[in-house]
């Protein structure tokens, strides 16, 4: 592998039950596969041959405080060995609020973990129902305050436009997160995607979408309010007190290579992306076998790689540089995307900002349609 990329994402697949909006790689209720997936994961890692050091790590899933104590410790400690951290380090780690205690948290913070992103989804008991969560509004509450005392920043996840929400309880919903004052916030509208219970249900009209109309206007009010207290909205689904950014997903954003381990993990190094078997007994025999667990292999062309970056830098509020992206990636904007761009401009969906495009308030709220048209 490459000794470019400072950055690593570990998928842990494991939860205590799939949710129906969920199509990631999970594997719900197989305490039987923790021992062999951190096993795997060792073996997946010594392809690096030697340590890379990195300034970024992203342990998600699934729910990677489903693993016990011991695991959770042995994994971080893998992690250490393989991946060193560098001064100024970012660990961040997904959890549920049912997950986790004070004697969980205090291990994490002993192994290393700076940042934890709680999967709270809602405050909102039918809402939660719907979403078929576990937990309850006064669990997340509990998890937060003793988070604060462990984490050096602590995330929260919310999920809008649930069937049946109304702009009304979506404001509620917020604002109950705000009055937690955490670090930094991720907004989601709820998709409906292909290999997801919740996409048969909609197809067989079991679930009602919420109205574009109200979807927007519960994404505007989330934007207004949010920045009117102070916080940044660096991406499109994302917000920030000051210093608290999730830098790892910077990484992403800005075309930068990655390394990644897991079932159904992505990892891009020297222009070349490759996905993990998503099937998570399937990439345990392969790697368990000694058999590499990559099922996608795709090498970009530089064209490709220039007009994916111009795509992920895109959704940060910043904007691209003409100047910046043309001697980063030896590609003009104009020369990949300039027809699409003085249309969607004209349309008002970007905005010129001196020598910077960026999506304006119009553009955020179609910026899933506009990108295969810049790809």
């Amino acid at each position: 592998m490459a000794t470019t990329a400072r950055s690593v994402y570990v998928h842990i697949p494991f939860c205590r039950h799939r949710c129906g909006y969920c199509n990631f790689t999970v594997t719900a209720g197989r305490k039987d596969l923790h021992e062999p997936l951190l096993r795997a994961l060792e073996l997946e890692f010594q392809t690096l041959n030697v340590p890379r050091p990195i300034d970024t790590l992203y342990i998600g899933g699934g729910t990677p405080t489903q693993l016990s104590i011991e695991h959770l410790r042995r994994l971080c400690c893998l992690m250490r060995h393989w991946f060193p951290p560098t001064i100024g380090y970012e660990w961040s780690m997904e959890a549920n609020p049912s997950d986790l205690d004070s004697e969980r948290m205090e291990a994490l913070v002993e192994s290393g973990i700076t940042r934890i992103s709680l999967g709270v989804q809602s405050f909102d008991a039918g809402k939660l129902t719907t979403l078929e969560r576990t937990h309850r509004a006064a669990d997340v509450r509990r998890v937060f305050h003793e988070a604060r005392r462990h984490f050096a920043s602590v995330s929260l996840d919310l999920i809008f436009a649930v069937p049946g929400e109304t702009l009304a309880q979506w404001q509620n919903d917020l604002q109950s997160a705000i009055d937690l004052n955490p670090d930094h916030l991720s907004t989601y509208g709820l998709t409906y995607e292909r290999g997801a219970r919740f996409f048969g249900l909609l197809r067989r009209g079991k679930l009602r979408q919420v109205d574009e109309e109200t979807e927007r206007a519960m994404y505007e009010w989330t934007i207004d309010r949010l920045v009117s207290l102070g916080w940044e909205h660096y991406e499109v689904s994302n917000f920030a007190k000051p210093g608290h950014r999730c830098r790892h997903n910077e990484v992403y954003w800005k075309g930068e290579p990655f390394f990644a381990a897991g079932p159904g993990a992505a990892r891009y190094i020297d222009g070349q992306r490759e996905v993990n078997h998503r099937s998570t007994t399937t990439y345990l025999k392969r790697v368990l076998a000694g058999q590499s667990p990559v099922a996608e292999r795709q090498r970009l062309s530089p064209e490709d790689r220039a007009r994916e970056q111009l795509v992920f830098q895109l959704r940060m509020l910043e904007g691209v540089s003409y100047t910046a992206f043309a001697a980063r990636t030896g590609f003009r904007i104009e020369q990949l995307a300039g027809t699409a761009i003085r249309e969607y401009t004209a349309l008002g969906f970007f905005e010129q900002a001196g020598d910077r495009i960026r999506l304006s308030r119009r553009g955020l709220l179609v910026s899933d349609a506009i990108w295969p048209e810049l790809l």
